[in-house]
């Protein structure tokens, strides 16, 4: 029955939202935000441990104000998680700027496919419907949510713009590789790892573990491994492709994890130019 009553005001939210005009529906969720920080919420106090690893030389009151930013940039993601699907395809793309995005382009053309890699950082929703509306699909995975009603909600959100999404509960690996196989694009949000299987790499000032499937796909398909990186803007959200990433060992286990502590190390430089979007509200060193 809790579940029930969760999903159906979890829907019944996103639709409200949705129908708001939107400088009123971006005030709520900037007044949440507000919220959050004034009431030193486990959300704020997360971010702000997570910021402090990113940023060691702030003092306190600076870093509380990063943190504050980061809120805000955390919720008005939400804000747009429930209005995009609203959105035209003139406003998707002409919102959106791309640093690399030819040679991204140029790899996608060559047929033999292409993981993203990419942090919780900016829109990256946006940023998938902006290559999907403009001729590169895009397929990822989410992580399973309960209750269920909510999660297929997310899944047909997804859908709305344009992605095709995969759970977590699935065997995802088979299925990404038929993707890969055929030249599409697999593109994974990778900065902390919800199974066992993570790679611990040197991320910041410490250890974190980060999964280990976009070097996995990206080696055992022949397929390329790039690192995105998204940051929000004044209108929309600003995407950053580095080059491809070759791994500089030889055997299979010791170039999947070149290849994800060279993702990681970008990841750090992004997140580290633009630390209030990155929105990691969860535990991801293991060193401490």
């Amino acid at each position: 029955m809790i579940a029930q009553i969760t999903a159906f005001a979890y829907l019944l939210g996103w639709r409200i939202v949705r129908l708001l005009p939107e400088s009123a529906a971006y005030r709520i969720f900037n007044s949440l935000a507000k919220r959050s920080v004034r009431k030193k919420s486990t959300s704020f106090l997360r971010l702000k441990e997570n910021l402090r690893r990113v940023k060691a030389d702030l003092s306190e009151p600076d870093l509380d104000a990063l943190t504050a930013r980061g809120m805000e940039s955390y919720l008005r993601y939400w804000c747009d998680a429930f209005r995009l699907p609203s959105w035209n395809h003139e406003r998707i793309v002409k919102t959106v700027t791309v640093e690399g995005e030819d040679k991204f382009r140029a790899l996608v053309a060559e047929g033999k496919g292409v993981v993203v890699s990419l942090p919780h950082s900016g829109n990256w929703d946006h940023a998938g419907a902006y290559f999907s509306a403009t001729g590169v699909p895009i397929i990822s995975v989410a992580e399973k949510l309960k209750p269920e009603r909510v999660f297929q909600a997310f899944l047909k959100y997804r859908a709305e713009i344009g992605m095709r999404i995969y759970s977590t509960s699935e065997n995802v690996m088979p299925i990404l590789n038929k993707h890969l196989a055929n030249g599409e694009v697999v593109a994974l949000v990778a900065d902390r790892d919800l199974s066992k299987s993570g790679i611990e790499v040197k991320f910041f000032d410490g250890v974190a573990k980060m999964p280990s499937g976009p070097a996995v796909l990206a080696i055992r398909n022949g397929s390329y491994l790039v690192v995105a990186h998204v940051t929000y803007t004044k209108s929309g959200i600003h995407i950053k492709f580095s080059d491809a990433l070759r791994p500089r060992e030889n055997s299979e286990l010791t170039a999947i994890e070149d290849l994800i502590q060279q993702s990681a190390d970008l990841f750090a430089e992004g997140i580290r130019n633009s630390p209030e979007d990155w929105h990691m509200l969860q535990k991801i060193w293991v060193d401490r």
